[in-house]
């Protein structure tokens, strides 16, 4: 055997924690986002902005990065890795200011270097101008082309500088400037726009990525999800509405619009796999919405067998809901390991499967002689289901019944998630049966668009589709996703 050892993809593959993981991780799951999280009025608004940052990890872990101004001037800090790694008391000691804005990011096309780390900073005739964004900007190539064209360098390859560059070049006062420029833009995202003396929010006319506001005393923040709030102490008060624009300043805050809202259209996949559970969405906890698609798959796709088992974290309360329904016993069959990206080494690449056991596991003594549902959020090549199927069986389940909380992903996303080409998915190309015998299952189910709409709550007969972006089951865009060949899909974070 040789003595060379082999960093495992997806896990350390760099310089630091996550560096350009992309499409070659151990698992095929979709990847998270990114996080936005902003404080204004708050004379520790580096400190609250690290915490919330840190309740959003789950949405970014290549880097994180924080700008704080103090009315006058900037001070910032990016870096690549996790919120704890980049930041330590020093550096959030030096970041003074009473308003701030930060981001958690995740690379999906490789480029994962400093320079793409937000928030993004920049100097324009006005002062200085600091962008953190959460989601994908559809028609970010096209304007970036023609910017260009007209004289414009950039300084990143990252599609969210497109805004400073529109706000820069219009004559227009900064809000005026901000609104121009946001409305030039065609996808999903959550902006926070920081000047010297400004913060602007605002939400993209479907209101596809989520934004939240709350209050601490005087001090108003926002957030990706509503966890983060938890964990400084935060009240919610209420979303940011689609196409809506808050600015901040001396004066307070003023709500105002770039655009005239659209047809809601919440991404579904938040409430199936993204968002934590502990976070609520259109005033819904999303623990108790996967409780429900877990009840309603249940009813939709019932299957006898002797326990219930969810694929850890995202699908853990879905599970618990179908196992209540069902009257079969919950049990804890797979166990993940959350420290493997930090500590594993395999010895030779002819290991590279045990880097799924390495990351998860299954308990023989639970279910070892059981008929398992295995109970996941969704099915995205397939490989991973099929590895976790095996787990299974492995251990020695003499059954298992594979049921996922969503319809079948078909489609890539152009809203932010990191999805592989349509023809990387396997539900765009296979039957429910095929994939089936491809995941060497049993049995396989999936929720249907009607339960999952039911389950987050929506009211289809009031709201188109409930509210929800369900493109990537149903190819029904809410926007135009076409331009010419100049358009973007995965995230422009």
């Amino acid at each position: 055997m040789s003595d060379e050892l082999i960093i495992p993809q997806g896990l350390w593959t760099g310089d630091y924690y996550n560096e350009g993981t992309g499409k070659d991780d151990i698992f095929d799951t979709l990847k998270e986002e990114c996080g936005v999280f902003g404080v204004f009025n708050h004379p520790e608004a580096a400190s609250l902005s690290y915490y919330g940052l840190h309740a959003l990890q789950h949405r970014g872990e290549e880097s994180a990065g924080l700008c704080v101004s103090d009315g006058e001037d900037f001070n910032y800090h990016r870096g690549m890795g996790l919120v704890k790694e980049v930041f330590d008391r020093d550096k959030l000691l030096s970041l003074k200011g009473d308003r701030s804005i930060g981001h958690v990011r995740y690379s999906t096309s490789g480029d994962s270097r400093l320079a793409n780390a937000q928030p993004l900073i920049f100097k324009y005739r006005d002062g200085d101008l600091a962008v953190a964004t959460n989601g994908n900007i559809v028609n970010a190539p096209k304007i970036r082309h023609e910017l260009e064209q007209s004289g414009s360098i950039f300084q990143t390859t990252s599609d969210t500088e497109v805004i400073a560059h529109l706000i820069a070049r219009s004559s227009k006062d900064f809000v005026e400037a901000a609104k121009d420029a946001l409305g030039q833009l065609v996808g999903g995202f959550a902006f926070l726009l920081l000047t010297n003396d400004k913060l602007i929010v605002a939400s993209d006319p479907h209101g596809l990525r989520p934004l939240t506001m709350g209050r601490l005393g005087d001090a108003y923040l926002f957030s990706s999800e509503t966890c983060a709030f938890e964990v400084v102490g935060a009240e919610m008060v209420r979303d940011i509405q689609p196409g809506e624009m808050l600015v901040l300043d001396k004066d307070g805050l003023r709500e105002e619009r770039f655009a005239t809202p659209q047809r809601k259209a919440l991404c579904a996949m938040e409430y199936i796999y993204f968002s934590r559970p502990d976070s609520d969405l259109n005033g819904s906890n999303l623990h108790s919405s996967r409780k429900r698609m877990g009840k309603i798959m249940a009813q939709e796709s019932f299957v006898d067998a002797d326990i219930v088992t969810g694929v850890p974290d995202s699908s853990i309360s879905a599970a618990i809901g179908y196992a209540e329904q069902t009257g079969i016993p919950y049990e804890l069959g797979l166990i993940k390991n959350k420290y493997t990206g930090r500590t594993f080494i395999q010895p030779s690449q002819e290991l590279r499967e045990q880097g799924v056991k390495m990351k998860l596991s299954a308990v023989r003594r639970v279910v070892e002689g059981k008929r398992v549902v295995m109970i996941d959020d969704s099915i995205v090549r397939g490989t991973t289901s099929r590895r976790i199927v095996n787990l299974l069986r492995e251990v020695g389940a003499t059954e298992v019944h594979v049921r996922i909380t969503s319809p079948p992903f078909k489609n890539p996303c152009f809203y932010g998630i990191d999805t592989p080409d349509r023809g990387d998915l396997i539900a765009s190309y296979k039957t429910i049966e095929e994939i089936c015998r491809e995941i060497n299952a049993d049995s396989l189910q999936f929720l249907s668009p009607e339960g999952l709409i039911q389950a987050v709550g929506g009211d289809s007969r009031s709201e188109y589709k409930g509210g929800l972006c369900m493109a990537c089951f149903d190819n029904d865009y809410p926007t135009r996703t076409d331009f010419d060949g100049e358009e973007k899909f995965g995230c422009s974070c």
